[in-house]
């Protein structure tokens, strides 16, 4: 298993997605420094006393980390995605799949070992990427937060690795590459788009009549793909909105798309941690029963 997961390392270094994942991230990265710097320079115009000072410090590093975290989630994604859409399908295609089969290794260690070095690789990316918002936030903003508070954001940053490596592969077992390709991005847009008008229902700002059943539409895209929920509460937690405990109107200060409403409970965290569990294991299920 261990040389399968170096394996997947060594094959994800050599792959255009991962150079095209650091150039673009160069490129955000930078854009996303002179956006902090403007956002920070705009509302250090209001700072005339020191009270005020504090509260547009808080309100800056949340603008700055909303808006970096909101394209660094679709980064991480995507490379989760795109980094294992052939695990399985294009690894038979190729006729690789049969020939390290054909070795005395059980099926199951041959995909764990796959989906380790998957998940490890985008774990250190979004470890990368998450700590690069937060330096650039706290150089502009001079936010700085609790070690404590960032493990826990950044672990909830994260948790989408798994979970999306975990559908790619068993996606990978039915679909080609690009059809499993197209189908997961589809399904994170889904996600995506089911958690923001989730918000905008919470918010008062959509009023429809079959409101219940667009409810329920939007509830079971997030029990189906979780990953914008998981970012909620991310923030939610890096801000420690439970603690303001409305002192700070936070969505007041920030725009629809990004505000920061209906962050799941501990109990969607579970549910999120066991359909991780389930999707690998079928994953596995499916890996030992197939024919290449």
């Amino acid at each position: 298993m261990n040389a399968v997961w170096g394996l997947t390392w060594k094959e994800l270094i050599r792959k255009r997605v991962t150079l095209m994942t650091i150039l673009m991230t160069v490129v955000f990265l930078v854009a996303y420094w002179f956006i902090a710097d403007a956002i920070a320079g705009e509302h250090q115009v209001y700072a005339n006393d020191s009270s005020n000072d504090l509260f547009i410090k808080m309100v800056s590093g949340v603008m700055v980390l909303t808006l970096g975290f909101f394209f660094g989630a679709f980064a991480v994604a995507f490379l989760a995605i795109f980094g294992s859409v052939a695990a399985v399908t294009g690894e038979a295609e190729q006729g690789v799949l049969q020939s390290v089969l054909a070795r005395p290794i059980p099926r199951w260690k041959w995909f764990m070992g796959r989906w380790l070095g998957f998940v490890s690789y985008g774990a250190l990316y979004a470890f990368l990427l998450f700590f690069s918002i937060i330096v650039i936030c706290w150089i502009e903003t001079g936010v700085l937060f609790q070690i404590f508070v960032l493990l826990k954001a950044y672990l909830l940053f994260t948790a989408v690795v798994p979970l999306l490596v975990s559908l790619t592969m068993l996606g990978s077992c039915f679909l080609s590459p690009l059809g499993n390709g197209i189908s997961m991005t589809m399904l994170f847009g889904m996600g995506w788009l089911g958690s923001m008008l989730g918000r905008f229902m919470e918010m008062g700002r959509i009023q429809l009549e079959g409101i219940k059943t667009l409810e329920t539409i939007t509830g079971l895209i997030k029990l189906f793909m979780p990953a914008d929920a998981l970012q909620q509460r991310m923030l939610s937690e890096l801000f420690s909105i439970s603690e303001l405990g409305g002192l700070i109107n936070l969505g007041r200060e920030l725009s629809y798309v990004f505000s920061i409403n209906g962050a799941p409970t501990n109990s969607f965290l579970v549910y999120c941690a066991i359909y991780t569990i389930i999707l690998l294991a079928v994953g596995l299920f499916v890996m030992t029963r197939k024919d290449f």
